[in-house]
């Protein structure tokens, strides 16, 4: 059941509960309350809501300074106007300092920038943010995991990068669904022909992609990824040791991304082939489920990997 119309949505739904519950939180907005559809959050508490104008680099920095008095600010963006125009304050005043501050980016992704084009989406963040010592990278799916992955992000001590696209994902977890703190969770099970696991709103795709197989006789598992380069991997591990293939499909730029991570764990743990499906230059602008089964995001075409690279 969708609770939330999207991410965007389940964002600003989760910060002002968590003002409710009188949790010390505070949204922290470069020009952007609107935008992360946090309205409703400003008017309930406007003492909690801090408003930066257009800069980005002074809302991460007012946001690092309020967290050294013991504050909880989420700086809630575009993806790319935070870990690119702001990269720098990010890494310097927020995580070589370990401060706790939230970071939620939206429109990632080609699939995220249907409005305003591809000037508007991005996918190079998780690159920029997984070199960052100190993050945390939570990439929920849908609204109803941004929504529980907010309120797992405020109980964390450190700094938390959020994923979020256009706020249009379909709802592929039920409303109560935990955001597991595995950082995996199996949607589909199959078999182990091979394991494709997916990171954010492609996920539904992938579910679709895992049905068509089991139709052609190929038995595949289909996993979400929830928190990349975590600090406990053993269950996706665990996943990966079931098979002698691993798919990994992402709106996102294939290096430094969900790929990576994957292959990284492969290299250094059990060596398995990993075929990544990513972006692998710019996008251009237009609807979003165009854009993505263009750029190799369809079911049909994730099928066709699956099925090529198996060799069936």
């Amino acid at each position: 059941m969708a609770k939330f119309k999207g991410v965007r949505e389940a964002f600003a739904a989760a910060l002002t509960d968590l003002a409710v519950e009188g949790k010390d939180v505070y949204g922290v907005f470069p020009d952007s309350l609107s935008a992360m559809r946090a309205i409703a959050f400003g008017e309930k508490f406007p003492e909690r809501y801090v408003e930066c104008g257009i800069a980005e680099q002074c809302a991460v920095d007012v946001a690092a300074g309020m967290a050294t008095t013991g504050a909880i600010p989420f700086v809630g963006s575009y993806a790319g106007f935070l870990t690119m125009r702001a990269g720098e304050q990010m890494r310097t005043f927020v995580g070589y300092t370990e401060l706790n501050v939230k970071f939620a980016g939206f429109n990632a992704g080609c699939m995220g920038g249907e409005r305003e084009g591809v000037t508007h989406q991005f996918y190079e963040d998780i690159a920029f943010v997984s070199s960052l010592p100190n993050f945390k990278i939570f990439t929920p799916a849908d609204g109803n995991q941004m929504y529980h992955a907010v309120k797992i992000a405020a109980d964390i001590v450190g700094p938390v990068y959020l994923r979020g696209g256009s706020g249009k994902e379909p709802t592929v977890f039920p409303e109560d669904a935990p955001f597991s703190p595995d950082g995996i969770t199996v949607c589909k099970d199959y078999g182990t022909d091979a394991v494709i696991l997916s990171c954010g709103h492609v996920l539904d795709r992938v579910i679709a992609a895992a049905d068509l197989l089991k139709a052609q006789g190929i038995n595949v598992t289909a996993a979400d990824i929830n928190i990349l380069y975590g600090d406990n991997p053993a269950k996706i591990l665990e996943v990966m040791a079931k098979t002698n293939l691993v798919v990994t499909v992402e709106d996102h730029n294939i290096n430094g991304g969900l790929g990576s991570y994957i292959s990284r764990l492969a290299t250094e743990n059990r060596p398995v082939r990993v075929k990544r499906i990513a972006l692998e230059d710019y996008s251009e602008s237009g609807a979003a489920k165009d854009l993505g089964d263009k750029e190799g995001f369809s079911p049909e075409n994730i099928c066709a990997v699956v099925a090529k690279t198996l060799g069936k």
